[in-house]
């Protein structure tokens, strides 16, 4: 057993991470404009400015995905470039970026999917409060009715929101992120709440608003927790660690439960509920029935786990890695087996066919004396993660891979210091260059995976 015969083997990008033309053809402003033009937050000062220029150059990306052999693409739509206020008047310019993008991959045999929100929130709504205004779901509904109108006769996969944990956790409760806030723990309770009603505006509004019968998900981020050995006991404390909360108040956004229960099971996880009390806003069967909106598919973004075993107390716990563990550039722990156990458990769980919406590292790519750029540590991952994911595939109903990234990018708080690209991009000249991962995933997606 291995991939479906019509496995959506793609990549994925960001808005802000590739398309450069921040300040270009009316675009709005949006809080990592404001948050890299001040110093001291982003790595030597970067910024999305210009990043891949992908805006002037998305024919070109087009083409190499093409070559590529992709049979989808996952890229996010900038809500400031097409509502330059996040609501109201509409920036024809942008939309037409879009457009032209949709028809160019369309015309190359390659998928469109449409993430709605990659963290750009416009800068007028978050003056507004952003996501502690209850209106933001009512705007965010405008926004999916607006991208509907205009391309779901074209695009018929949409996935709401990118890792709310991120952009939620690290935008405004340890304040790595834009916009570099850490607010008192009940407002992000309230926040959160705000996002997962927006996501089920966004559903409705998407479904209301289609040209044709869609296909809408959800792409939440995680840690994984893998077992140390196959024993019931192993695999049970895995189980438990990855869907429980987390103590630390601090991070406790870093979670699966609270931001996908709600969802597909249209309540909050009871340990929460719990945990949580004190810091709950008002929480109504309404606002559970538009959150838990019906959704066709369940995006994750994986990228590593944790090693858990049942301890001798009957409570799971996390097994010490060994002295030299492999890691990325990133400082990142290399763990295949969470690209098995992490699908395993969410399908079982939410009995929903299952995306990974990106995958991937970052490696110290350089450009060779040959003029090449060697990457064999990104083969090696991809092989060993592809493999755990082609044994993930023959047991859940499995429907894509997204590999992040497409290209090296615009890596949030630290700028151009990281490349997760399958394509090096020279910032100077915007030369793309393909690294040897490129040639092997192109290779890999012409074999369905067989020889993984």
């Amino acid at each position: 057993m291995g991939f479906s015969k019509d496995f959506a083997w793609g990549a994925a990008t960001s808005a802000y991470q590739i398309e450069g033309a921040a300040s270009l053809d009316g675009k709005g402003l949006h809080i990592w404009d404001v948050y890299t033009g001040e110093k001291g937050h982003i790595y030597e000062g970067h910024t999305g400015e210009v990043a891949c220029d992908h805006y002037h150059r998305y024919k070109e990306d087009v083409a190499m995905m093409k070559e590529m052999g992709l049979k989808a693409y996952r890229f996010s739509i900038d809500w400031s470039r097409v509502l330059p206020e996040g609501r109201g008047k509409v920036n024809e310019a942008g939309i037409a970026f879009y457009s032209n993008l949709i028809d160019e991959l369309l015309a190359q045999g390659v998928e469109p999917y449409i993430t709605l929100y990659h963290w750009e929130l416009p800068y007028e709504i978050y003056k507004r409060g952003g996501w502690m205004n209850p209106k933001i779901v009512e705007w965010f509904g405008d926004y999916a009715k607006l991208v509907a109108e205009r391309f779901s006769d074209r695009v018929k996969y949409f996935f709401t929101l990118n890792e709310p944990q991120c952009f939620v956790g690290l935008g405004f409760l340890t304040g790595e992120h834009a916009p570099g806030i850490q607010a008192p723990v009940r407002d992000i309770f309230e926040m959160s709440h705000n996002v997962l009603k927006a996501h089920g505006q966004a559903v409705q509004m998407l479904r209301q608003y289609a040209k044709q019968p869609l296909i809408i998900g959800y792409a939440p981020t995680s840690s994984v927790c893998y077992p140390q050995t196959e024993k019931p006991e192993d695999i049970e404390a895995a189980r438990q660690m990855f869907f429980a909360m987390p103590e630390d108040e601090k991070n406790w956004t870093w979670n699966v439960s609270w931001w996908s229960d709600p969802i597909l099971f249209g309540e909050y996880p009871e340990e929460g509920m719990k945990r949580y009390e004190k810091y709950l806003p008002t929480i109504t069967q309404e606002d559970m029935k538009l959150i838990s909106q019906p959704i066709d598919v369940y995006g994750q973004n994986i990228y590593n786990g944790k090693c858990v075993r049942m301890g001798d107390d009957g409570k799971p716990e996390i097994v010490k890695r060994h002295e030299g563990f492999p890691r990325t550039a990133m400082d990142w722990p290399v763990t295949p087996q969470c690209l098995y156990w992490g699908p395993k458990f969410l399908y079982e769980r939410y009995q929903k066919p299952i995306y990974i919406t990106e995958n991937g590292l970052s490696c110290h790519d350089t450009l060779s004396l040959d003029g090449q750029v060697h990457d064999p540590n990104r083969i090696d991952f991809l092989a060993r993660y592809l493999k755990e994911l082609k044994r993930a595939a023959g047991e859940i109903d499995l429907r894509g891979y997204f590999q992040w990234s497409l290209m090296d990018n615009f890596e949030w708080a630290r700028g151009y210091s990281e490349r997760f690209g399958l394509i090096y991009v020279d910032y100077a000249t915007q030369k793309r260059i393909w690294k040897d991962s490129a040639y092997w995933y192109r290779a890999l997606i012409q074999t369905n995976g067989e020889e993984l």
